[in-house]
């Protein structure tokens, strides 16, 4: 049997991407500076943890292309667990620093961040 010619890949090059802590798994973290614009009534999941949807609102500059662009975004944002309990206390309007990763939001094409952490700004 005749070996048949080797074709290129049709799969495209894998993005490389930093592993979390050596693991092998891509990381997604997020830290941003933002205030809550809006706080959604406590949750609970089917496990029984407290869920607390919000929304962030940001405003910054950054440099790109050389020049300084204006950055304003709102975001979708998750909290669950004691994160939850300790955010649902904090101000409408209050800014802090907020870290955690980016999910896709069930049903629909839009982003949600989910939030691990949160310190006073």
């Amino acid at each position: 049997m005749l070996a048949s010619p080797s074709r290129p890949s049709t799969q495209p090059d894998q993005p490389k991407h930093d592993n979390v802590r050596g693991s092998g798994i891509p990381s997604n973290s997020l830290r941003l500076q933002a205030c809550i614009a809006e706080l959604q009534p406590v949750r609970y999941t089917p496990a029984g943890l407290p869920a607390l949807n919000l929304v962030l609102e940001h405003a910054s500059k950054a440099e790109e292309a050389g020049q300084i662009r204006q950055v304003k975004l709102q975001i979708k944002a998750i909290a669950v667990g004691s994160v939850a309990e300790r955010l649902v206390k904090q101000a409408v309007g209050s800014q802090w620093s907020f870290s955690g990763f980016l999910a896709s939001a069930r049903n629909v094409k839009s982003v949600v961040f989910h939030i691990q952490d949160f310190l006073q700004d």
